[in-house]
């Protein structure tokens, strides 16, 4: 028997992740209750790094809708001085960035997602926001009047509006009916996580190489976080993702491409073939649910789009539910939430797009592609910018989504 929560909640938040949390904080400062549901346990382990790199946007984001909170993230993680790009083990760029200034956020810190999570979770408790943990949602039921999120152990919660950052396999997204369109890369990448050795660490430099020759011309890409490296290896078509994304394949190519001590010191290892899509709406027929996350999109992770998109994500989501629910008429509510989901999907659409053309740039085959990366590699000596779109292309364009006119 289903057992109804007394009581109608004005908004419920499904998933504590970073974009769960960051929702949560949104509503807070709004001045909204939050609540928030989550399928494991209070304690449940979250292994591996997996997001590291929040923008200077993200930054100022999070401090906006909790002073302090920014500089928290900039103080625990670390800012690269020097970023390099190689082709076939040769120099093509190199640019070295002067050292930020403490009083102001960085362009950006780099800091695994398992310490950023700590660090909005303590906030969520200082705002007085609520969780309800170990509570997986089994269906989500939407109509003209409101929401109701029913629970594995049955039990209904009655509320407002709902905001749905329970990541890839959305439990929220699927029960409302609302589909991802796009496509998934062809081809598989590595991605390893070692610990620095703090006796003796590494420059702090972030380096792409083009076809590293020393693992016969495959990409790979070394980022440092606060404690630690991730490495990035693309394989090539033909490759055994088993082979090279095991412990022990990674512990033979891993000491080619970095100190041999580092394969002592492997923490995560992934093997991924990266989704690029997203949600065909954000919102559901009746504009009751608003998605946000990976729960909206999935993008290749190149310009670390995923967790910086996800973050405006939440906190557009919280601003329309506030306008929603002090809106004088039900079409007003409703467009609130229409408007804003649909900046969202533009917003989405135009990140998972650029995460292709960077795609497209690394491990493009085609012979244009060949020929310009060969081209610019050769001539990056005489004619820097060359080099520069070597470097920058891996990230893909810089110039923003277009925007909708809309107060979110």
């Amino acid at each position: 028997m289903s057992k109804v929560k007394s009581g109608r909640y004005p908004v419920l938040v499904v998933g504590a992740g970073p974009i769960g949390l960051t929702a949560a904080l949104a509503l807070r400062h709004l001045g909204l209750p939050a609540i928030v549901i989550e399928a494991e346990p209070k304690d449940r382990l979250r292994p591996g790094s997996r997001a590291i790199y929040f923008h200077k946007a993200t930054l100022q984001h999070l401090e906006d809708i909790f002073p302090g909170l920014g500089y928290t993230f900039t103080k625990h993680g670390v800012v690269w001085p020097v970023k390099r790009t190689l082709f076939r083990g040769k120099e093509v760029y190199v640019k070295r960035y002067p050292s930020p200034d403490p009083k102001a956020l960085p362009p950006f810190t780099s800091l695994p997602q398992v310490e950023a999570e700590k660090f909005l979770y303590q906030a969520c408790l200082d705002a007085g926001v609520e969780f309800i943990w170990g509570t997986p949602v089994k269906d989500v039921r939407v109509d003209e009047q409101g929401v109701t999120v029913i629970t594995e152990s049955n039990e209904q919660w009655q509320c407002d509006y709902v905001i749905a950052a329970d990541g890839a396999r959305s439990t929220v997204r699927q029960s409302v009916g609302i589909e991802m369109e796009g496509p998934r890369t062809k081809d598989y990448f590595v991605v390893v996580d070692v610990r620095e050795d703090e006796t003796d660490p590494l420059p702090l430099e972030r380096i792409f190489h083009y076809q590293h020759p020393a693992v016969d011309g495959r990409n790979v890409l070394y980022v440092p976080f606060a404690g630690g490296w991730r490495i990035d290896l693309q394989l090539l078509e033909g490759d055994d993702p088993e082979e090279f994304g095991s412990v022990e394949g990674v512990k033979k190519w891993l000491p080619k491409v970095m100190h041999p001590k580092y394969a002592d010191r492997i923490t995560w290892v992934s093997t991924y073939r990266f989704y690029q899509v997203v949600a065909k709406s954000f919102t559901d027929a009746h504009c009751r649910v608003l998605l946000a996350g990976e729960a909206a999109h999935l993008f290749a992770p190149f310009g670390a789009r995923g967790m910086n998109s996800g973050v405006p994500d939440a906190i557009v989501a919280a601003k329309a539910i506030h306008v929603a629910l002090h809106a004088s008429t039900e079409e007003e509510a409703k467009e609130a939430i229409a408007v804003a989901a649909e900046e969202r999907r533009i917003a989405a659409r135009y990140n998972r797009d650029c995460a292709g053309i960077a795609l497209e740039h690394i491990q493009g085959s085609s012979p244009m592609m060949n020929m310009k990366r060969e081209v610019a590699a050769s001539l990056a000596p005489i004619l820097p910018r060359l080099g520069k779109w070597l470097d920058e292309g891996p990230y893909g364009p810089k110039s923003g989504p277009p925007q909708l006119s809309t107060k979110y």
